[in-house]
């Protein structure tokens, strides 16, 4: 499981400093410690400063989880940066965020750091706390008969701040007065129990442990355990006893005191009873710490190991004890009963890898292999290489020209089976700095992170789940990957066409949309180029004699007119360049017109169009039109039925989302033979498609890759 804990100590990155600061907080050393343990326990683990900062930094650290994957959890260590009301505000960011976390919600903090609303709750339910009232001001008069010696301390702080005995109406003002400058806060006031102080550490929820009692022996010196003595910067040195040295009665008696007390706030996971026991034996409650210290000489952790639980056991404890709370005693709470094994290893698996997932994509997007790089082009591939044959994959030569297209199958070939497709080149010029990887909540950023890369480490997150549970070697399963998208698979598309008809079914992977909707319908491109050539005129020349610019401007939108929407089909002229010489008109203009369709025959009735209307009628311009690119639509009538509904089968089962969408963009899916069933978009949605910012949403990385393996797990029971 991921954890992130939290805590403050040094950030102050809040927007406005006003208030109490808190003067509260945990060393480095536990911090470490806890970090520790729970790596032990087979966590996940990353520490954050409780600031303003710490919604972004958990929206990076724990993405949005898919149905089923138990989220991460908070170890919460916070007490807050400023203001009365610091312990809820970590709690309260949580509750908000939706992400589960060890200990007590903000309400209970809220009543347990305000120690006057806890006697009165204490006092509610019946139980034993000493006689109290609150004094506003230094100059406030002293409205109950208490009896001194009294106990002073500031109404709402905590690990005894502020506290002193007082045994006269002299010491008591000048103690309220030491209180009210240093915190600005009401003084509680409260009789002072001569006695033995003993405090009960408190685990669970239902039910809640009473761990043995710890009682405070103090060796000189008023017998009250301040905040110098906490921290040994004071002579009075403090011995633990544990368990204290009470009768049986006794303990049962003041562990049900401090249960019912944990109740009576609405406390969970842990916290700490204090309580002081009079000369007559009679218990006293003090005060209730809602977030007990965790601290490795406090007495919490020193109770835990008189019951057996050392730092690591006591730590995993609390992050089990939290985890019931929320999600029950099932490991996988939300996945359905009914399925296997295998299924559910596959899960875990792909779950418990998201980070090596998005750190594999980061590997992937910062190897730079655009169209025009074969450099970066052989490394990708390379790389590719080693892992796939790490996988047991062998190439298949019939396949693999090593400039365009390699292929690879498992030990139990591909025919018969499912072909995955994606390409390794960016369709980019080689001009310009690549754009690294980077990441948002939302987001992962990157060159080619949509259009190539994101594909790949589906492919090899789901070959390396299906090796996982032993089913790779012997699963039926093509790799097929091309270097020329960005040349509309001039060169690779034939090979590939040959390559599906040894395979039951094709996967292109390629970005889908979102909402997890797959792609099963492409149009198809036709690429011209344009060149249209004249005499050189001069500007102000009185002439009939149109330049070669003019001449193409007037004609293009006739061109883009074409276009027919309701058949699905677009015309479009891009990069017009025209050269000129000096301050002349321009003699020559390059362009390129861009060709979308569904409809092959209406599609060569447009072209016949267009290269009519680019037929020069004078002498002195000269037109040329060549078509240099030409891709399939992706167009099925049913045979792709069997595959969408598998799809839909595994997505229902899962809970993961599933639609079917349609696309403007061509892709490999087009070169597959129209018997083959194939399938696009497998690979997760776009941002900015083809831009600088072009990006993946982060969640779908996860759900297609386990769409993909359970697809193929399938494919091989």
């Amino acid at each position: 499981m991921k954890i992130a804990i939290i805590y403050n100590r040094e950030s102050q990155a809040v927007i406005n400093l006003f208030g109490v600061p808190n003067r509260e907080k945990y060393g480095l050393e536990t911090i470490n410690k806890i970090k520790e343990a729970l790596k032990v326990g087979g966590h996940q683990v990353k520490a954050f400063e409780g600031d303003k900062n710490i919604i972004r930094k958990l929206e990076e650290f724990m993405p949005s989880v898919i149905s089923g994957e138990r989220p991460g959890l908070v170890f919460n260590l916070s007490y807050g940066i400023q203001g009365r009301g610091r312990y809820m505000h970590v709690p309260g960011i949580l509750e908000m965020l939706g992400i589960p976390y060890v200990g007590s919600d903000p309400t209970t903090h809220a009543i347990a750091l305000d120690k006057v609303v806890t006697k009165m709750i204490l006092m509610q339910k019946g139980l034993p706390t000493p006689r109290f009232t609150v004094l506003d001001k230094p100059d406030s008069p002293l409205t109950e008969d208490l009896t001194y010696p009294l106990i002073v301390k500031p109404k709402d702080e905590a690990v005894s701040f502020g506290l002193r005995i007082v045994h006269n109406e002299s010491e008591l003002r000048n103690g309220v007065k030491d209180i009210y400058e240093k915190f600005q806060k009401p003084t509680l006031v409260e009789e002072y129990i001569d006695g033995r102080e003993v405090n009960v550490a408190l685990m669970g929820n239902d039910p809640v442990e009473a761990l043995p009692p710890v009682e405070l022996i103090f060796s000189e010196g008023e017998k009250i355990f301040t905040y110098e003595d906490k921290k040994g910067i004071s002579k009075n040195r403090v011995e633990k006893i544990c368990p204290a040295p009470l009768s049986p009665q006794e303990t049962k008696h003041i562990q049900s005191l401090a249960i019912t007390t944990f109740k009576a706030l609405g406390c969970f996971d842990s916290a700490r009873v204090d309580f002081r026991i009079d000369k007559e034996g009679n218990p006293y409650i003090l005060e209730v710490n809602s977030m007990a210290s965790l601290g490795l000489t406090g007495s919490f952790v020193y109770a835990a190991e008189k019951v057996g639980l050392d730092y690591t056991a006591l730590v995993n404890r609390l992050i089990d004890i939290a985890a019931k709370r929320y999600f029950g005693d099932k490991k996988i709470p939300a996945i359905n009963d009914s399925l296997n094994n295998k299924e559910a290893a596959i899960f875990n698996f792909l779950t418990e890898n998201r980070d090596k997932m998005e750190k594999d994509l980061k590997f992937w997007t910062n190897l730079p292999s655009r169209t025009n790089d074969p450099v970066g082009i052989s490394a990708v591939v390379r790389k590719l290489d080693e892992r796939l044959k790490k996988q047991g994959f062998s190439p298949v030569e019939e396949f693999t020209n090593m400039r365009s297209t390699w292929t690879w199958e498992t030990k139990a070939g591909f025919s018969g089976g499912t072909l995955l497709v994606v390409p390794v080149d960016v369709p980019k010029d080689k001009e310009g700095y690549p754009i690294p990887f980077r990441r948002d909540p939302e987001l992962l950023y990157g060159e080619g992170i949509a259009s190539s890369r994101a594909g790949i480490v589906c492919i090899l997150q789901a070959l390396s789940a299906l090796r996982y549970v032993k089913q790779l070697g012997t699963t039926k399963v093509g790799v097929f990957v091309y270097s020329d998208e960005g040349r509309g698979m001039r060169y690779s598309g034939s090979i590939l066409r040959e390559a599906a008809k040894n395979a039951k079914q094709v996967m292109v992977l390629q970005p889908g949309y979102r909402g997890g909707k797959i792609v099963n319908q492409r149009r198809g491109s036709r690429k011209f180029s344009i060149l249209i050539e004249g005499d050189p005129l001069r500007i102000g020349l009185r002439s009939r004699q149109v330049d070669v610019l003019t001449w193409f401007l007037q004609r293009v939108e006739k061109i883009v007119n074409l276009s027919q929407q309701d058949k699905k089909l677009s015309v479009a002229v891009q990069d017009v360049h025209s050269e000129r010489y000096s301050i002349l008109l321009p003699h020559r203009v390059r362009a390129m017109v861009y060709l979308t369709y569904l409809d092959s025959k209406l599609a060569d009735d447009i072209e016949c169009q267009i290269k009519k209307i680019l037929t020069a009628n004078s002498k002195s311009i000269r037109s040329y039109v060549e078509k240099i690119e030409e891709r399939p639509p992706l167009f099925r009538n049913g045979n792709n039925k069997a595959i969408i509904s598998k799809l839909k089968t595994i997505s229902e089962a899962w809970k993961l989302p599933f639609e079917i969408e349609s696309s403007l963009l061509p892709s490999a899916a087009g070169e597959v033979p129209k018997d083959i069933p194939v399938i696009c978009g497998l690979s997760p949605a776009s941002s900015n498609l083809y831009t600088p910012h072009e990006a993946i949403y982060r969640g779908e990385l996860l759900q297609k890759s386990l769409l993909l393996t359970l697809f193929l797990l399938e494919e091989k029971q």
